[in-house]
């Protein structure tokens, strides 16, 4: 792929312009949720540097999987049955360790038809980043509860959920998740950065972002809402990603952030606005979002991370080289070999 000179414009550091990570128009309903996460996926893909032909994006069914045709139409891509994206992801993994991972999907997609697919994709640590576009309710088919629906939330026409709903974060802290993050739809300045972190994570990397949906999950007695998310988000702590590309230097008060160095050398800073909070600490965070979820409120931000767990390609000693790469003659025992291993039967 050809690169523009720096001094003719704004390039990144594989040598793109931003307009290189856009996608086709959105053919969602104006003002969806979804819609602001792609904005905000191609501000962090630009800015991460990520190279379109490593990028495989992968996504099930539902509003939410539609969102990969909206971002680097020059990527691979797959849209695989309802609830089947974590396997494709698999073997798309398996086959070419140098892919690059992203995983779209919903609350249907993940919490309900697909929720084996995603336990199991979280338990074996697929390296990808997965993120769960969550609004509570079924966009396709005139907005019914979805799984992560809160409990007494109603639907836009007067029904009250009477189901308890599930916990996408919790569930993936559970099953061993080795990065697992909250955010909103609206809030580009929490999610961008969290979406760079996610990047350079070695593991299943979850990120459950709250996104409204305009059309049926928008209304007083929605817990999914704008206005009730504003209302009720609780930042675990301000959020900042940067590249190592080149030292950056900082200066903050003693006490003030937490620095996680990932498998790559980047790092996230943790800006804490709760002093006892500690992203490493799994039952911390199963207890966090236990307390926000019986008290109503949100909780945002990384709720916990572990970077020194091995991910499904090292725990099956995968070569470094790409599978889709080798030829017969690796693959295929010669008949020689074949003969002696049978010889060795006998």
């Amino acid at each position: 792929m050809d690169t523009i000179p720096k001094s003719s414009v704004n390039v990144n550091a594989s040598g793109l312009t931003r307009d290189v990570y856009k996608g086709s128009p959105s053919t969602l309903c104006a003002g969806c949720g979804h819609n602001s996460i792609t904005n905000h996926l191609i501000k962090a893909l630009y800015e991460y540097g990520i190279e379109p032909h490593l990028l495989a994006k992968m996504s099930g069914i539902g509003c939410s999987s539609k969102t990969p045709a909206y971002f680097v139409e020059r990527a691979h891509g797959y849209n695989g049955l309802h609830g089947r994206m974590p396997s494709a992801a698999t073997g798309a993994k398996l086959a070419n360790r140098e892919l690059f991972l992203l995983g779209i999907s919903g609350d249907g997609d993940t919490a309900s038809i697909g929720l084996g697919q995603y336990c199991h994709l979280i338990r074996r640590n697929l390296d990808c980043t997965y993120i769960v576009e969550d609004n509570g309710c079924y966009g396709l088919t005139k907005g019914q509860f979805s799984a992560t629906a809160d409990l007494g939330s109603v639907l836009k026409r007067g029904q009250v959920n009477e189901f308890e709903m599930i916990d996408l974060c919790g569930l993936a802290i559970e099953l061993g998740a080795t990065f697992v993050a909250r955010s909103f739809s609206g809030d580009g300045k929490q999610l961008v950065p969290l979406l760079q972190a996610a990047f350079s994570h070695r593991g299943a990397a979850i990120l459950d972002v709250i996104s409204p949906c305009v059309t049926f999950n928008d209304h007083e007695g929605s817990t999914k809402s704008y206005a009730y998310v504003k209302d009720h988000e609780v930042p675990l702590h301000g959020t900042d990603y940067f590249a190592p590309r080149a030292e950056i230097v900082v200066d903050y008060e003693p006490g003030t952030v937490r620095e996680i160095t990932l498998e790559d050398g980047a790092h996230i800073m943790l800006r804490k606005l709760h002093d006892d909070y500690d992203p490493t600490d799994r039952i911390q965070a199963l207890r966090t979002l236990h307390d926000a979820r019986t008290q109503g409120e949100l909780v945002t931000g990384l709720l916990y991370v572990d970077t020194g767990a091995s991910d499904l390609c090292e725990r099956e000693r995968m070569p470094r080289a790409p599978l889709a790469a080798f030829g017969e003659d690796d693959l295929r025992i010669s008949r020689d070999d074949w003969s002696t291993l049978m010889a060795s039967f006998g």
